[in-house]
């Protein structure tokens, strides 16, 4: 049999996304961003980012098709994001996919968003040595994850209990009059900077907090500590210096998820570990997230930065990925759920 040619639709968040992929090759990956319209809000607005989902689904659907070169009827298999994510923005993507799938005859796939960061790599490094290690970073969710098979068999054993890292650095450049998103703002604002010149706390790493929340992480503590400094500082008269604080606060989240992630991959004995999600596109996370690897003899795979975030191509390689492991196609009648759990690869 033939690798079968899969559509993936991804409307979690902010990003209309469609991505065609013929078993591991990608074919096209075309995503229409309303980040331009949250912006002034400083962050994502559920209601604007469903009614964008709408006027972008149809043209970002038919470019993804003709950058393929393939006609809609050739396709094997339709595959959505169910979860997690914002409920009207996933409704829109599932509704789409539902329709395309009941016309087309095809089966539907109903993927959830974080083991599609997991399942993008494939498309550029080929298949995901059994068992790997991910560590996850988006705006919603931060997560290590043992994956023994992309398509039934993903564990979670660290999240986030407060913020997510995107979370956090949304929130730290609102406070340094940075912009949204944050997370790309101050990586380049962090570029001119002291990654020493402030001691922000690293969270859930004493001793003590190593015993209940070894692998779990908590940015609240970062962000409040942002917060006080540049409050102090603006209290004295002092001008704020931005580049150092950017700076300062990247380092103490890069060194929390580097460190939390090779402990893991120590402890469970996994010497491959995948670093997803849109975080994973800042430069000081991947540099010490490799550097730290290197010298624990543990072989890193990230995705070129335009697949770390949100995009069709990494449901279309899930979706692969269930065909390819037989596992049955969801019913027309699912529903998406906002809080879908990471072990649940499908639905």
């Amino acid at each position: 049999m033939s690798d079968p040619l899969i559509l993936g639709i991804e409307s979690s968040c902010d990003e209309t996304a469609v991505g065609i992929v013929r078993g591991l090759t990608l074919l096209s990956n075309e995503v229409a961003s309303s980040v331009d319209e949250h912006a002034r809000y400083g962050g994502v607005v559920p209601e604007i980012a469903s009614r964008a989902h709408l006027e972008a689904m149809w043209p970002t659907l038919t470019r993804a098709v003709d950058k393929a070169g393939i006609d809609l009827s050739e396709v094997d298999a339709i595959a959505v994001t169910a979860g997690p994510g914002l409920m009207g923005a996933l409704v829109v993507g599932l509704s789409a996919a539902k329709a395309l799938a009941y016309v087309l005859n095809k089966p539907l796939y109903g993927v959830n968003h974080l083991i599609g960061h997991v399942g993008v790599d494939v498309l550029e490094h080929g298949p995901l040595p059994k068992p790997s290690m991910a560590l996850l970073v988006s705006g919603g969710h931060t997560s290590i994850l043992r994956v023994d098979d992309i398509a039934t068999d993903v564990t979670e054993i660290g999240s986030t209990i407060d913020d997510a890292a995107g979370e956090a650095y949304d929130k730290v450049a609102r406070l340094l009059g940075l912009g949204y998103p944050g997370g790309p703002l101050i990586d380049r604002m962090a570029a001119e900077g002291d990654p020493q010149a402030i001691a922000f706390p690293r969270g859930l790493s004493t001793r003590r907090d190593l015993i209940r929340h070894r692998f779990d992480f908590s940015f609240s503590g970062a962000k409040t500590a942002v917060a006080r400094w540049v409050e102090l500082c603006r209290r004295d008269g002092k001008e704020v210096p931005v580049a150092d604080v950017a700076a300062s606060f990247q380092e103490a989240v890069a060194d929390v998820l580097t460190a939390k992630a090779v402990d893991a991959c120590q402890t469970h004995e996994i010497d491959t570990i995948l670093l997803g999600g849109g975080v994973a596109a800042n430069s000081r996370l991947r540099s010490l997230l490799a550097e730290r690897c290197e010298q624990a003899g543990i072989a890193v795979r990230q995705p070129r930065p335009g697949l770390c975030t949100d995009n069709g191509a990494m449901i279309a390689a899930v979706g692969a990925h269930l065909v390819a492991a037989g596992v049955s196609p969801s019913s027309l009648d699912i529903s998406a759920d906002s809080s879908l759990p990471v072990s649940r690869v499908s639905v």
